[in-house]
């Protein structure tokens, strides 16, 4: 159009998209809310049961220190096996263009076309694809691998245990600065308040509504805490 910003020379067309980062921020969103969760629920039964706060120190701290060394291990171990699948996969296709060129160029074509390209289009694009590279070509549009999207085992164990240690502080760090006599009502209430964020922003990365979500995070989480403060408080009576 005559006129338009779009048609003017010089101007670059940026664009930012969130699906690049969706799963890495809904990760890390859900490995702190079970940071926050379970911390704080450990926290509060101890208190309930009159631990004092070097008990509840304790108690929290070593659940922090063995909560985000679990969620590490187990991202390390789930990732792995999906990093195993990718690279036999790739190798598969490997030999597959090795043994017959001819049959994954039109297995390409055929991926092309189901995708409304026309076929002369579709031939001279997936004949293009595999002279530059038939590997990255067949891993992209056969396999949906990217490099953006290949399984990291260490950086997603890592990135899991600090979402779990950043959620586990939030009621360590309130049980450090609160008086003693106030930590399970105070872990409570401020724990109760960060899941809801927790949930509105985990909400708002996939799309869904975020009241809906605060409700059921809020509501469970404060469920979850109340069963382990009157546990707390049972065990403690008891002793």
């Amino acid at each position: 159009m005559r006129g338009s910003p779009r048609s003017k020379p010089g101007i670059r067309h940026n664009e930012h998209h969130a699906t690049g980062r969706l799963g890495w921020l809904r990760a890390a969103v859900l490995g702190a809310n079970d940071g926050l969760l379970s911390t704080a629920s450990l926290i509060v039964g101890v208190a309930s049961a009159a631990g004092g706060r070097a008990g509840v120190l304790v108690a929290g701290g070593a659940g922090l220190v063995a909560g985000a060394l679990s969620m590490a291990a187990g991202e390390y171990v789930s990732v792995s096996s999906q990093a195993d699948l990718e690279q036999a996969d790739l190798a598969r296709e490997a030999a597959e263009l090795e043994a017959n060129p001819v049959a994954e160029r039109q297995e390409l074509i055929g991926i092309y076309r189901k995708r409304g390209v026309s076929a002369p289009t579709a031939e001279a694009v997936a004949a293009e694809l595999m002279d530059h590279d038939a590997l990255d070509a067949h891993a992209r549009d056969e396999l949906g691998l990217s490099e953006g999207s290949l399984a990291r085992p260490a950086q997603a164990a890592i990135a899991s245990a600090a979402a779990f240690a950043a959620g586990a502080a939030v009621p360590l760090a309130t049980a450090i600065l609160v008086p003693a006599e106030a930590i399970a009502p105070a872990v409570l209430v401020l724990s109760v308040f960060v899941l809801g964020m927790l949930g509105a922003v985990g909400a708002r990365t996939g799309g869904a509504p975020m009241g809906k979500a605060v409700v059921r995070v809020t509501l469970l989480g404060a469920l979850a805490m109340a069963v382990t403060i009157g546990l707390g408080w049972l065990f403690g009576a008891s002793l």
